[in-house]
């Protein structure tokens, strides 16, 4: 039996199952099974050198950003309409069969966006490409999940139960667990505050079928199996998503303004070129992108070519920006002057820690190197020994 039939096969046993306190163990055990076997699926298969044949783009800009979807729902056009680059589109069903590129130019920034081919149903199991369209994914900074407004909302459920098959976790953020594998003292189980959905027996199920016996759990927050499940693999990506309602113009007014008014939600429309902008604005709000202005010393800050920082590549501290331009720099820094909306003062003295804000000019000043002793008449000490039994004597004068 293959590793897809017995997942299926355990996923027949959980639906079969009545959820009670009587069975919550065992669906537990379960549900960690299921994931044992989905982190071998994604395995590359033994004896083969490379992990298989994916997309091969390289990174750009300052930002990813990967376009999911169903097949003729719009991504291509999309793609040519925010980026200029040509991608094919057609009224047939994957039209698109590779990964293609383009880039953004919004707020002085570049940002690369991903034209993937669509994904079905199953994609997870590696029908349709669907492996690679979602190892694209994992790398992106964000995910824009392209659905038709005039299709089912099933769609969006599927599509979202491919992507999180495979570890992916769209708009949730890491849970409040600390696991640590230990080499002996068996497993020490803590929580920080009443716990409803997990007990001390269940942890201990579940990190047996790890065949975890040695073991630190901290729970800072109520957290469910499956966020337990997710810490104990540990190859988890967190990662934010808008979805798009394209195709808006063939529905009703009513039924745009209730997509309209669900979270983290964009309506469009790729052929009467409707609210396309706003898309961009929810793009550059869910990213999180930080311009930074240099100003040098004595002179007009460079409004030109920012510094692009973002809390997902690296940070927006003083230090990281620092490491941005080069990583011997912050040796030398003695203190930063900061002018924008991070600063409560024009121009406050900040340190490595300071957080930067959006278009925020910082100017940095550097140690002085130390002269010995001053110059000329200045200087503090002379040349001559310190004391007078090191002073060498002059030869006698010949007389």
């Amino acid at each position: 039996m293959g590793i897809i039939e017995r997942i299926k096969e355990i996923e027949a046993e959980m639906a079969r199952t009545q959820k009670n306190k009587a069975t919550e163990y065992h669906l537990g055990q379960l549900k960690a099974k299921i994931a044992k076997l989905r982190t071998q699926l994604l395995e590359p298969p033994k004896g083969s050198s490379a992990g298989g044949d994916g997309f091969e783009v390289t990174k750009f800009g300052h930002g990813r950003v990967a376009l999911i979807g169903f097949p003729s729902v719009g991504k291509s056009t999309l793609l040519t309409m925010l980026t200029g680059t040509h991608s094919e589109a057609a009224s047939y069903e994957f039209t698109t069969l590779t990964c293609i590129p383009g880039i953004i130019h919004y707020n002085d920034t570049k940002i690369q966006l991903l034209d993937l081919p669509g994904i079905i149903e199953g994609a997870s199991e590696g029908k349709g490409r669907g492996r690679q369209v979602i190892a694209v994914a994992k790398s992106s900074d964000l995910v824009l999940m392209v659905l038709d407004a005039s299709k089912s909302e099933g769609h969006r459920q599927i599509l979202t139960r491919e992507l999180e098959s495979v570890g992916l976790r769209l708009n949730k953020r890491p849970p409040q667990i600390y696991f640590k594998k230990k080499k002996t003292g068996g497993i020490s189980f803590n929580s920080t505050l009443p716990l409803t959905h997990v007990d001390e027996k269940l942890c201990y199920q579940i990190l047996h079928e790890y065949k975890i016996h040695n073991a630190e759990v901290l729970f800072r927050e109520d957290a469910t199996v499956d966020d337990l499940i997710d810490v104990i693999e540990g190859n988890r990506k967190y990662i934010k998503c808008v979805y798009v309602y394209n195709k808006i113009d063939v529905i009703g007014i009513d039924d745009v303004d209730k997509l309209a008014r669900r979270p983290n939600s964009v309506v469009i429309s790729c052929n009467l070129k409707l609210n396309l902008d706003r898309l961009l604005w929810k793009m550059w709000e869910e990213m999180g992108l930080v311009r930074v202005y240099t100003k040098p010393q004595g002179q007009q800050p460079d409004f030109s070519d920012p510094v692009v920082l973002s809390a997902d590549r690296g940070g927006c501290t003083v230090e990281d920006f620092c490491n941005h331009i080069h990583r011997n720099l912050i040796k030398d820094v003695k203190y930063v002057l900061v002018w924008g909306t991070s600063a409560r003062h024009y121009p406050q003295h900040c340190g490595l820690g300071h957080v930067l804000q959006d278009e925020d000019v910082v100017q940095i000043v550097k140690k002085k190197e130390k002269e010995e002793g001053g110059r000329g008449r200045f200087k503090s000490h002379s040349t001559a020994p310190a004391r007078i039994s090191d002073r060498q004597k002059k030869a006698p004068l010949k007389t």
